[in-house]
């Protein structure tokens, strides 16, 4: 029986989304992996088989987040089902920044609480154990996620553009955060410098040595961009001492 036109266009826009995730993701990793050999030579020396993982568990992942992102982008292109608009004069320009943060805090509040889930024995050992099996995590690891977790991901950004407006533009620029610290996050050092690590701005954002402490500890500092959440449910336990940037 032949697939519809419309149901055809869904198709095609989710498996152009899946490779534009998965290139994006070997892309980006691969750059910050590259960075890693060359300012911490050896860094990832006896991890090959551990990277090998975590690219497969990954590149799966961008199948899962390619699909709902797909049909997000046919709806918005098709129908304009979504708030996501292209003049910049549909809403005032404070709200292009503000916009922004919006959508950071909100994918932060999520991702804590669901990561918090994550944690409990009988999830962590079906799903999130996948993340965990990352000892140390590298820069490959951002997204070697369990599909049960990849689905709990994917559909944040997508839900969020039938809610609140967002340019074009601001919405890549969420991306552009999302991906970055999501790696940066997970390198196994720390390439902020301490003056923002240490100071009273990092007490609130999340970098490598806050995250890192996650991955050896496993019960504290949940969240994704910031450390607010973890402030108030009393999950912050500081950062690693593992490592920590010289600068």
């Amino acid at each position: 029986m032949a697939l519809d036109a419309p149901l055809l266009a869904i198709c095609a826009s989710a498996l152009a989304m899946t490779a534009i995730m998965g290139v994006r993701y070997l892309l980006t990793s691969g750059l910050f992996a590259w960075i890693t050999a060359r300012v911490r030579p050896g860094h990832y020396r006896g991890l090959d088989r551990q990277i090998r993982r975590e690219i497969a568990w990954s590149l799966a992942s961008a199948a899962i987040y390619g699909f709902p992102a797909g049909v997000v982008a046919w709806g918005w292109r098709e129908h304009g089902w979504t708030r996501i608009y292209t003049n910049v004069q549909d809403y005032p320009l404070w709200w292009l920044p503000f916009s922004v943060l919006a959508y950071l805090l909100l994918h932060d509040a999520w991702f804590y609480w669901t990561h918090r889930w994550m944690h409990e024995p009988r999830v962590f050992r079906v799903a999130h154990a996948v993340h965990h099996a990352s000892r140390p995590p590298t820069a490959w690891a951002a997204m070697s996620f369990h599909p049960v977790e990849a689905v709990t991901g994917a559909i944040v950004i997508p839900a969020l553009v039938f809610l609140v407006p967002i340019h074009v533009g601001a919405l890549g620029v969420v991306l552009t955060i999302m991906t970055v610290m999501g790696i940066t996050n997970h390198m196994g050092w720390e390439m902020f410098p301490r003056a923002l690590v240490y100071s009273p701005l990092g007490r609130w954002l999340i970098t490598a040595s806050h995250h890192q402490r996650h991955h050896e500890s496993y019960r504290c500092n949940y969240g994704l961009y910031f450390r607010h959440w973890d402030h108030l449910c009393g999950t912050d336990a500081g950062l690693s001492q593992a490592f920590s940037s010289s600068r």
